[in-house]
């Protein structure tokens, strides 16, 4: 490993593909992109990392322009504590966290019917699923945790976790119209040992939840003796964004094409292109030169289903002029200047599209 090189605690992120082996679907994806954010301590990590999790997803949320959404935590070393307490035999609070974890999904009858087939009272199974969805009726989960305090050494470290991170997600700006504790949030991966959470939108029940994770202390046990706690969450961006885009959430006016500007040239000596894209790119506009011998209207075309917002044309009457001539995609207006003033145009112009958030309120729809 290369722990050595690395200063503690240690932060990281990144956006990329990932893949996962299950039946592609309708939002569901083998292949997709994914936001990961992670902490990892040396040794020892603080529980202020777990509540800062939660803080990171209410800006970005917030920031791309996300309203309604809630961020619900729980705590597995609560759960396992109050399994306990509830006659669940340790062997087997891992299988009963996996079938907590299908609450929503199945519902509430299913899930007590394969908690008794696992070997619970029924009377155990229906007062466990009682405590675990209080909040549903409306009442304080911890207050209604505190009647089992002090009677289970893992239940009483796993209620003080979720406490302290629930009052430190305050702290963090989370406000409390955007999270919640929900004891029915278990995480099916055995991995996670404390804090785990799930967010969902309020307006879009049916795609789950878009951003997940957890306390993971002992997770870098598999590769390293070194005790390595972290906690993380991951964004499922494709799936976000696709259910986004066929509801109609996102904005058609922000720029999201791969390039600014499409320099086409109208002379088979490609140099003056090269030059002017050069200038471009330096000026800050992301530039593309079409280099396919294509028909006009070809050109055009390609522009226009990439999204690209401005197309330069440079042929004989430009580069004898020292000119060039743009053309505005949306509006179809053409324009021919010199390339200081036009690259100036292009610049604020770009700047407007970029500005605003992706994800447009239809609140009023």
């Amino acid at each position: 490993l290369n722990a050595g090189q690395l200063a503690f605690p240690f932060r990281r992120f990144q956006i990329g593909k990932v893949y996962r082996g299950e039946r592609a679907q309708r939002g569901r994806f083998r292949e997709f992109y994914q936001a990961d954010i992670d902490v990892i301590g040396d040794g020892a990590l603080d529980i202020i990392n777990d509540a800062e999790m939660p803080s990171i997803i209410y800006r970005a949320f917030t920031a791309l322009g996300l309203r309604r959404f809630v961020i619900r935590i729980n705590n597995r070393k609560l759960l396992s504590g109050l399994f306990a307490l509830m006659g669940v035999e340790t062997e087997k609070a891992g299988d009963v966290m996996r079938i907590i974890d299908k609450l929503e999904k199945i519902g509430r009858e299913k899930v007590a019917a394969l908690l008794v087939e696992l070997g619970l009272a029924q009377d155990k199974a229906d007062a466990l699923l009682d405590l675990l969805t209080c909040s549903d009726r409306g009442e304080d989960p911890l207050q209604q945790l505190d009647a089992f305090a002090s009677q289970n050494e893992q239940f009483d470290a796993g209620l003080n976790e979720l406490r302290t991170v629930a009052s430190l997600m305050a702290g963090f700006g989370v406000p409390e119209t955007h999270f919640k504790i929900d004891l029915t949030i278990a995480r099916g991966l055995d991995y996670y040992t404390g804090t785990v959470y799930e967010t969902h939108l309020l307006d879009h029940p049916e795609i789950g939840s878009i951003c997940s994770g957890g306390r993971y202390d002992n997770l870098a046990g598999y590769y390293t003796d070194r005790k390595l706690p972290g906690v993380g969450l991951s964004i499922g961006l494709t799936r976000l964004f696709f259910v986004l885009q066929d509801q109609g959430y996102l904005s058609p006016s922000l720029l999201t094409a791969p390039a600014d500007v499409l320099v086409i040239p109208m002379t088979e000596d490609f140099a003056p292109a090269v030059q002017l894209a050069t200038a471009l790119r330096e000026a800050g506009l992301r530039t593309q030169i079409y280099s396919e011998n294509k028909k006009f209207k070809a050109r055009l075309q390609y522009a226009d289903k990439l999204g690209i917002p401005f197309v330069v044309f440079l042929g004989e009457d430009e580069i004898n002029s020292g000119k060039i001539t743009v053309k505005d995609m949306a509006s179809g207006e053409q324009t021919t200047a010199s390339p200081t003033m036009l690259i100036s145009g292009m610049l604020q112009r770009v700047a407007a599209l970029r500005e605003g958030a992706p994800i447009r309120d239809k609140g009023g729809e």
